[in-house]
């Protein structure tokens, strides 16, 4: 796919999505919706990437929805066909609607934020499996002062990453928070100075790719996301299946190989 909004760059195993519109702080349109998902999707499809990496051109990480996008909104526009895809069996409907879509990919990604992230841009980031930031990072969820509500689940996923009180203060203040305060409230692992972020990430995404299996990384990431929907002994019960094929996997044995002989993983994900 020619992508007009974005930029996508594959390097080894990492995969590298920028939103492409800083004269407008990365905010979303249809258009580049569309290109961020097909880009996603397209990584997690090539076997060869094993991390992926999605931060933003110039000053904003995404600074939400588009406000001219926005103000001609109509309000039948959530229920929209073209919005809603064929469920993947094999997959948790709850991570394949409008924006839930970043957990059902299988390859990890990092959201490298390099400056504000803003209602939708901070959906996005909360659904991303790990949040680093640049010491300019503002975080603000903007739904309030839109006379919007919480949107896209970000009710669901903002209280198990922060906290309740912490969700019930952003969500109804609508308030801007440095990175600084966002570390502190844990919406994001890490802070960095801006020209040590996007060095940071690719040093995360590398270490995914390289020390660690591929298929455990898959596995491991749809039970931490699967489990919030699941009692204790379900989650039990689905860890002993997966033992069970992982003790028989390509991966497991060369996980204990290269141990043995101390040497670099040379993992295949199978």
């Amino acid at each position: 796919m020619d992508f007009t909004q974005l930029t996508c760059s594959i390097d080894g195993p990492v995969a590298t999505i920028c939103l492409n519109r800083p004269d407008r702080m990365n905010a979303l349109t249809q258009v580049l919706e569309n290109e961020l998902r097909a880009a996603i999707e397209d990584a997690d499809a090539d076997p060869a990437v094993r991390a992926i990496i999605l931060t933003g051109a110039g000053r904003a990480f995404c600074a939400g929805m588009d406000m001219e996008e926005l103000e001609v909104l109509p309000p039948d526009d959530i229920h929209r066909q073209d919005w809603m895809r064929p469920y993947d069996m094999n997959r948790r409907a709850d991570y394949q609607t409008r924006y839930s879509y970043f957990p059902a990919a299988r390859t990890p990604i990092i959201c490298a934020i390099n400056g504000a992230a803003a209602g939708l841009g901070m959906v996005m980031a909360l659904y991303s499996d790990f949040r680093l930031a640049s010491e300019k990072a503002v975080f603000a969820t903007a739904f309030a002062k839109r006379g919007l509500i919480a949107e896209h689940g970000i009710a669901w996923i903002l209280p198990r990453v922060v906290g309740h009180a912490n969700a019930i203060d952003l969500l109804l203040t609508s308030r801007k928070i440095d990175a600084a305060e966002a570390m502190a409230m844990g919406l994001v692992s890490r802070v960095l100075p801006p020209d040590d972020l996007m060095p940071a990430a690719l040093a995360l995404a590398t270490q995914l790719a390289t020390e660690v299996s591929p298929r455990s990384v898959g596995v491991m990431k749809r039970q931490i996301w699967d489990a919030p929907f699941r009692s204790l002994g379900e989650v039990i019960a689905e860890a002993n299946r997966e033992m069970y094929f992982s003790i028989q996997s390509d991966d497991f044995k060369e996980g204990v190989a290269h141990f043995l002989e101390r040497r670099p993983a040379r993992f295949t994900g199978q």
